[in-house]
């Protein structure tokens, strides 16, 4: 993924503001995010902490809560991998081909933001439920889907498996397939070319996707909530966990997992915020060497190309 160089509005004088219009917008930008981001998570943390660091610890090791703990890093770890399969897959479908019905698949793919969670949720348990057609056959199988792991499965796959995609269509369509058709042309087969051609050039915004679909899938709450019927110790996630310790008025841990939830959250900025500073570096270093008088930009390319070919 490549970062291009916005338009500096203070440079040009028919759009440079006064120092004062420049003040007031970023005070006004950085008392809103204050008060709206950093006092509520500051406000969980110091509940999460205030009886102590005892307490804390004892609220996270409660079978309970290790257990929603758990069945929250399993769902994660089972919908991270097919997301990135299924999106990558997506990407390639949409960038690399033509055909009828195109703009349909673009458009169902944005389902899941559009669809409110709660009615994601509805629609799984009005699909897979006793009562269904499908969900009485396969409890008749001994399969159970709705208030068990694999209706939360399901439902947290609906809810983030767009996230890799969108984040790969735009750059795929960006880069183009000139790369992959000189890979092809010089012999190289078509996982030959995947590996060393394309995984390379979409890595970055692969993972950038992942880290989005990593971060929704242990926040979810309203359609896992609807299909995992809330049974304590077996099909409570984290996020169903705090609602009902805060609704018995165990505020501490309600607190406390809350706050490992935030602090997930933060590690995802966190490496979001390590990989785009890389990212940038990579760019301007590869910038650099485009300008540089010895070697002209498309000798670059042409070089960077042969090179990746005569690694197949």
């Amino acid at each position: 993924m490549q970062i291009s160089n916005s338009y500096d509005y203070q440079s040009n004088a028919a759009t440079k503001d006064t120092p004062w219009i420049r003040r007031t917008f970023i005070v006004i930008a950085v008392l809103f995010m204050v008060l709206m981001l950093v006092v509520p998570l500051l406000a969980v943390f110091y509940e999460a902490f205030k009886n102590g660091w005892q307490l804390y610890l004892a609220s996270l090791v409660d079978p309970e809560a290790l257990q929603a703990i758990k069945l929250t890093l399993i769902t994660a770890a089972i919908v991270l991998p097919i997301n990135m399969v299924m999106g990558i897959a997506i990407a390639w479908l949409v960038t690399r081909y033509q055909f009828k019905g195109k703009q349909l698949v673009t458009t169902l793919l944005d389902l899941p933001f559009s669809v409110s969670p709660v009615v994601a949720g509805l629609m799984f348990v009005l699909l897979f439920g006793m009562n269904s057609t499908i969900g009485g056959w396969l409890e008749s199988m001994g399969f159970q889907v709705i208030y068990a792991v694999p209706g939360i499965i399901l439902a947290t796959l609906f809810v983030t498996f767009p996230f890799v995609a969108r984040e790969l269509i735009p750059l795929m369509q960006t880069q183009g397939d000139s790369e992959e058709q000189a890979a092809l042309t010089l012999g190289a087969t078509g996982w030959q070319t995947f590996w060393h051609v394309t995984l390379p050039n979409i890595k970055w915004a692969l993972l950038y996707g992942l880290i989005l679909t990593n971060a929704r899938a242990m926040g979810e709450f309203g359609a896992v909530s609807v299909v995992s019927g809330h049974i304590r110790g077996e099909t409570n996630t984290m996020p169903l966990l705090v609602e009902i310790a805060y609704n018995d008025y165990n505020f501490t841990a309600a607190f406390a997992l809350s706050s490992l939830l935030a602090a997930l959250a933060l590690v995802t900025l966190l490496i979001q915020q390590v990989m785009t500073k890389v990212q940038e570096r990579k760019f301007a270093k590869s910038e650099r060497l485009a300008a540089a008088p010895e070697l002209p930009v498309s000798a670059n390319a042409t070089t960077s190309t042969a090179e990746s070919a005569s690694k197949l």
